[in-house]
């Protein structure tokens, strides 16, 4: 089919996972092959960077509502594999994703959240990780290459509508002005993120720098943050079936 060629195993999973009866998968729109459209809602499934959907997206959202639909994997497995496809060993990678490692990807797509024609899906997922040895030199990997992902399960969808719902993420604890080793505490997540995210909620037009303290950037929550907050309205989540991946 259109679009599937060079398709990755997650993708085809989340794809699988998501669709609907009725559902119509890799149509051409306005010159692009979206993964998913349904009815008039178009679905785009992304699993890496953003970037690369910054155009096509812009100009989809012009003319159709989009979801962009993204896997934030929670727990990995490790799956190390011989030339032929064997397994040889399997483990738990130590590190675990959280839902706040979105705002790594959306650095590249801020200004996006704002449009009434556009909305993200963030999947809380399972997954596994093949690696082979020997088709690469990396030094970090001991020579074992990445060759593929697959979905074990998704646990949770949470759907953001509008930049309000990112802005209710953060802890009513957080006072105002906050910097972002402040974010990065009451997240307990490291500086970089919470730099990225504190960059995405200003494009996003709901938090604002308000001066410095020292070198750090002080930032307040903006006119729209005070409705959100006030209304305690937090991002939906849609909990949907949880199905383990289809195994070739």
């Amino acid at each position: 089919m259109i679009g599937t060629l060079r398709e990755g195993r997650l993708h085809r999973d989340l794809k699988a996972w998501y669709a609907l009866p009725g559902d119509r998968l890799e149509q051409e729109v306005d010159g692009y092959v979206v993964d998913i459209v349904r009815e008039h809602l178009l679905v785009e499934i992304q699993t890496g960077s953003f970037s690369p959907l910054r155009r096509k997206l812009s100009e989809l959202t012009e003319t159709s509502p989009v979801r962009l639909v993204a896997p934030v994997p929670l727990t990995r497995r490790i799956v190390r594999l011989d030339g032929e496809g064997a397994v040889l060993s399997a483990r738990r990678s130590p590190r675990r994703g959280r839902l706040e490692d979105v705002f790594s990807r959306l650095v590249s797509i801020p200004a996006l959240i704002g449009r009434p024609t556009f909305e993200l899906d963030v999947l809380l997922t399972h997954e596994e990780e093949h690696r082979v040895h020997g088709l690469s030199r990396s030094y970090r990997r001991h020579g074992w290459t990445v060759v593929g992902r697959s979905l074990i399960e998704v646990e949770r969808t949470t759907r953001f509508a509008s930049a309000e719902d990112f802005l209710a993420l953060l802890p009513g604890a957080l006072d105002d002005p906050f910097d972002t080793s402040d974010l990065a505490a009451a997240f307990e997540i490291d500086r970089r993120l919470a730099q990225q995210m504190a960059y995405c909620l200003r494009e996003m037009d709901v938090c604002r720098p308000v001066g410095r303290r020292g070198r750090a950037v002080l930032y307040a929550r903006g006119p729209a943050a005070s409705t959100a907050v006030a209304l305690g309205r937090p991002p939906v989540c849609v909990r949907r079936r949880q199905e383990p991946a289809r195994r070739a």
